[in-house]
């Protein structure tokens, strides 16, 4: 597919379906990108959607068929939009730090992923009333090929991403902060006792749609 260059191929990758629950145009809203006028558009369509529809099917979809609806936070980046985030300090990692993460068609074609930033509300709203962030975090990292999750303080959100070649790491911007698993390393807690920790979550994929 090439790069959009009406509104008409734009719309049409819009429609391009990812997984089960989640289609192209779910991931391509952005604040800065509204607020500044600047397009959310991809440099390279195919990549984008192949690195979308392994993020979608083997992690969100998942999240969504335990916990039901999950709300996107932060989705693609184009790299131009990242850029203009990064330099004018919107809340935006440099291009290359977001590459298989945010940007899905980054020039670093060796960094092959997707990521988003999430909310799971069913979660928040057991995290408003005081439930650690780690129980999710143990949960996805016992269930889930994630990459790379890095929790933050409102609403529990989190950045989850997929990579060809995961990295297995997780971090937070919740006490206590920092590296919680880094590269290569072994939980520092058994199965059996992260298991506890989350044992009154739904079960997994528990939930049915037609």
């Amino acid at each position: 597919m090439r790069k959009p260059a009406s509104m008409w191929s734009l719309e049409t990758l819009g429609r391009v379906r990812l997984s089960k629950h989640f289609f192209m145009r779910d991931f391509l809203y952005s604040e800065i990108g509204n607020f500044y006028g600047m397009p959310n558009i991809p440099d390279d369509p195919d990549l984008e959607i192949y690195n979308g529809r392994q993020l979608c099917a083997q992690l969100l979809d998942p999240m969504q068929d335990t916990f039901g609806r999950i709300a996107i936070r932060s989705g693609y980046r184009s790299p131009t939009l990242n850029r203009f985030g990064n330099e004018n300090r919107l809340n935006c990692a440099k291009n290359e730090a977001n590459n298989g993460h945010h940007i899905w068609d980054g020039p670093e074609k060796g960094v092959n992923g997707a990521g988003v930033t999430v909310v799971i509300p069913w979660f928040a709203d057991q995290y408003d009333a005081g439930r650690n962030w780690r129980d999710l975090a143990w949960w996805i990292h016992d269930h889930l090929p994630y990459s790379h999750l890095w929790f933050f303080p409102k609403l529990a959100a989190f950045n989850i991403s997929w990579r060809a070649d995961p990295l297995r790491t997780i971090s937070s911007y919740i006490a206590p902060k920092g590296k919680l698993l880094a590269v290569g390393a072994t939980p520092e807690i058994g199965l059996a006792q992260r298991r506890k920790m989350y044992r009154d979550f739904p079960p997994f994929r528990a939930i049915k749609t037609p």
